[in-house]
């Protein structure tokens, strides 16, 4: 295994990274811990290869996160929307990184890569607010180093108990891969069956653009919830007329304002309207009765060639933070 590790385990780290970064469902942290472990085994000259390995690290991860922010500049929402559908977690649809990335712009990518889901969704974030590159390049690689490092510091730190696990699985030997086959199958499999129960937990019902259009047409307007959170309305500012602004976390102050007999329809950025399917969920337990998620949301709506209107949005600043 030290062998595999002085010859291949460069390369190794790099493919690994960068499939990572891409969007592949491949954790790297457990490949830079063994490579860590490995170095750790030859501590007088390990140093060196250390840096070397780190520095791959992040040229990787430089490469993969490249590739999504230009998708985001070039594609804006529609990149966005593609990770949620890929996604095996609702933790990487929109929601939590709009809010991460419309409080600490750019900065955010220095941690990222800490929290699943946000950096995969950030980067393109990032590329879709039209940020610049030499601050994108700026953050992601000091996250990237930052994350890289901890992985292989992991290693030289408990390259002792690495070995152990190392040995057990050599005993192993074609078992061994069958085995981490099996591991990596059932954590994806985890995740889908995850993403698959959220979904079944959720109402299905919906309201159609041309049913919601014809309300508003004949006077019966519903209230109109955009519940998109705010970095995801300085990406695409518009919103269906007459739309209303809200937080899913904060339901007391609906509760307070709508009568319990209000007709309120909710859109969201999430495909298949998780988000809003599961605040629309939340408002009928407190005793609404009519309330649906708009099918499709604010794309749909644009779709039917149906109007929107534009939002009045401050200038956003080349760190990528909205100057209010």
């Amino acid at each position: 295994m030290q062998d595999l590790i002085d010859k291949y385990g460069v390369v190794l780290v790099f493919f690994n990274v960068l499939a990572l970064s891409l969007g592949l469902p491949v954790p790297a942290m457990p490949t830079l811990i063994l490579v860590g472990a490995g170095l750790a085994m030859q501590p007088e000259t390990m140093w060196l290869p250390l840096l070397g390995v780190l520095a791959v690290s992040v040229a990787a991860s430089l490469v993969g996160d490249s590739v999504w922010f230009y998708a985001g500049r070039r594609y804006g929402n529609r990149t966005l929307q593609t990770l949620c559908r890929l996604s095996l977690s609702r933790d990487t649809c929109m929601k939590r990184t709009e809010r991460f990335y419309g409080r600490f712009g750019i900065r955010v990518l220095s941690v990222a890569k800490f929290v699943p889901g946000l950096s995969m969704v950030s980067v393109p974030m990032a590329g879709a607010m039209q940020a610049s590159l030499p601050p994108f390049l700026r953050y992601d690689g000091l996250g990237a180093a930052l994350w890289a490092g901890l992985g292989l510091g992991l290693g030289v730190v408990f390259s002792n108990q690495v070995e152990t696990v190392i040995d057990t699985l050599s005993q192993l030997g074609t078992g061994a891969g069958v085995v981490i086959g099996v591991l990596l199958a059932a954590y994806i499999g985890w995740r889908w069956w995850r993403r698959r129960a959220l979904f079944r937990s959720l109402e299905a019902a919906r309201i159609e653009v041309d049913e919601l259009a014809g309300l508003l047409r004949d006077g019966a307007a519903p209230v109109v919830f955009d519940i998109r959170a705010p970095g995801f309305r300085d990406v695409d500012p518009y919103v269906i007329p007459g739309a209303v602004f809200a937080d899913e976390r904060q339901l007391d102050g609906i509760l307070t304002t709508y009568p319990r007999e209000q007709k309120i329809v909710i859109y969201c950025a999430c495909p298949d309207e998780v988000s809003a399917a599961w605040m629309a969920g939340k408002l009928r337990r407190a005793g609404y009765r009519d309330v649906l998620p708009l099918r499709g949301g604010i794309d749909a709506w644009r779709d039917a060639g149906l109007g929107v209107s534009l939002i009045d949005r401050p200038a956003v600043s080349s760190e990528g933070t909205a100057d209010r």
